[in-house]
């Protein structure tokens, strides 16, 4: 299967753990968030999905500049969202611990 063109990664921090989540828009306008714990939710739009994600104080990777990374406490070149097809490749991936900085 192709990368979904209409996959979005969010990201939410604690210190310097990265919590990922992917919000897929599906073609029938649904959405679904696949979460931390490689559970897929459902949602009846995109608009409900990223209000969700917000809710939840995730941030949307495409909308983070060098600023909202800093002050969040990382860089954006530090990012590297979760890759490859199936929960069993991305579950892993879902959770990073940034290394420390010194």
């Amino acid at each position: 299967m192709n990368e979904n063109v209409n996959d979005q990664w969010w990201l939410a921090t604690i210190g310097r753990t990265l919590i990922w989540a992917r919000l897929r828009v599906l073609e029938a306008g649904t959405a679904e968030v696949l979460d931390s714990d490689g559970i897929s939710q459902p949602y009846d739009s995109e608009d409900s999905a990223r209000a969700a994600l917000m809710d939840a104080e995730f941030v949307s990777l495409d909308g983070l500049d060098d600023d909202d990374a800093r002050n969040r406490g990382f860089s954006l070149d530090e990012l590297v969202p979760p890759s490859g097809e199936g929960l069993d490749v991305l579950r892993p991936q879902m959770v990073q611990q940034l290394p420390s900085r010194h």
